[in-house]
């Protein structure tokens, strides 16, 4: 698959005269062409719901693209679920999906009304305790521990990761929550991270909609939802083939057709969690470049760093690189690329394949729209970008400023060198 910018150098090149180099950008056409997809191919489910992972994107703006076509919101923190419900998300629209969960934020999702996720046993005697009673409708985090394969290929690991209920825990929650109250109960599943694959949710659903027959055999239990959560990934390097969204959708209806219809549960809903699905492609982080080192291998220093993008020095993650204007030179020399922190894992790239870089030149660094900013941080007193909206119309909307020094130096109130610092 060929990776293509959706901004060009003459469109960066009039960007930067109003908001300079790093800034992520996001593609408003791309967004919505998705999210429309993703309705269409679960359409066949009359209580589909896409509830979005705020933590891959936090911006209002982007979200309220999203819940245009229906989705909500899936938070994981309080800050999240503030954002939510100033959006004015209602209860029904918020799911709440955390893990060693504070009290206050268990308060608070009550409040709102957000459907609680609970990731352990021994959550259900602390949401009671902490809000005094059990929500009629609640759902539980599922970890069936071992390896996650497909075709003998294994996905994932759940048996290392730290959440969900193990099988005979979830059997027993279910006993517990309905003798405390519950009415309405929904079952949630991660089993692997950005699978670029059309068959992991079709055998996730498998396992779920197989699990939730005998939940609701033993336990009496009324399950009105079952949560695919995320998964599904996107292909970050060029020589990998994007998910089939209408093919996924059509495999889990099949899944549906032959195991739930026949148990009588025909009604029960299918929720998703996707973030890096939604919004992964359709954002680029674009930076200048600014020096070049020629010392034991060749380096290209550009004005972002990893504060900008956390994924290639935290998981050695591959991602795709476009000088812009030199979309079709050869690719004929060989670069770090790298940024200003005091870490040499601050890299974009290691010995890529290229072209001429000059200094000046705008580099684009894909697939950025979801887990980029987010895991921004300050390390060495770095600022965060400014993101920006490529509206359908070819117009860019600032949608968060650049942050500023007085924004780094505000947590230091009522330090005395506060006021100075400000100035």
């Amino acid at each position: 698959m060929e990776k293509k910018a959706f901004v060009t150098k003459e469109m960066v090149e009039d960007i930067v005269k109003k908001y300079p180099t790093p800034f992520h950008i996001y593609d408003e056409k791309g967004i919505r062409e998705n999210a429309k997809a993703l309705k269409e191919a679960f359409s066949w489910n009359k209580g589909y719901k896409e509830y979005f992972a705020v933590k891959a994107t936090p911006n209002p703006f982007l979200i309220n693209i999203l819940h245009e076509y229906g989705c909500g919101t899936d938070c994981s923190s309080y800050t999240e679920l503030m954002l939510s419900d100033a959006m004015g998300l209602k209860g029904e629209d918020i799911m709440f999906s955390s893990n060693d969960t504070p009290a206050e934020e268990f308060e608070y999702a009550a409040k709102l009304g957000a459907t609680i996720n609970l990731d352990d046993i021994t959550h259900i005697d602390f949401l009671e305790k902490t809000i005094g009673y059990i929500p009629e409708t609640i759902s539980c985090r599922y970890n069936p521990g071992g390896y996650f394969s497909i075709a003998n290929s294994i996905m994932d690991n759940p048996g290392d990761a730290k959440y969900g209920f193990t099988t005979e825990q979830l059997f027993e929650g279910f006993k517990i929550l309905k003798s405390k109250g519950a009415k309405r109960f929904g079952i949630h599943a991660f089993l692997a991270s950005n699978t670029v694959t059309n068959d992991y949710y079709p055998e996730l659903a498998r396992q779920l909609f197989e699990l939730a027959v005998k939940l609701r055999d033993e336990t009496g239990c009324d399950i009105r939802f079952i949560n695919l959560s995320g998964g599904i990934g996107i292909p970050y390097k060029p020589d990998q083939e994007p998910n089939d969204i209408k093919i996924i959708g059509e495999n889990v209806h099949k899944a549906f057709d032959e195991i739930l219809v026949p148990a009588g549960m025909g009604d029960v809903a299918i929720y998703t969690e996707l973030g890096r699905f939604m919004m992964g492609p359709y954002g680029h982080l674009v930076t200048k470049a600014l020096h070049e080192k020629h010392t034991h291998k060749e380096y290209i220093g550009v004005d972002a760093c990893a504060a900008n993008l956390m994924r290639p020095a935290m998981y050695g993650a591959y991602h795709h690189i476009t000088v812009l204007g030199k979309e079709n030179a050869p690719c004929d020399h060989t670069y770090d690329i790298t940024g200003s922190l005091c870490e040499n894992n601050d890299k974009f790239a290691i010995d890529r394949q290229l072209p001429k870089i000059d200094l000046g030149d705008y580099l684009v660094i894909h697939d950025t729209g979801a887990h980029g900013f987010a895991m921004g941080y300050n390390y060495n007193g770095r600022l965060w970008s400014s993101e920006l909206l490529l509206k359908e119309d070819g117009s860019v909307q600032l949608i968060r400023r650049a942050e500023q020094p007085k924004d780094y130096f505000a947590t230091f109130d009522p330090f005395p060198i506060f006021e100075k610092l400000n100035k």
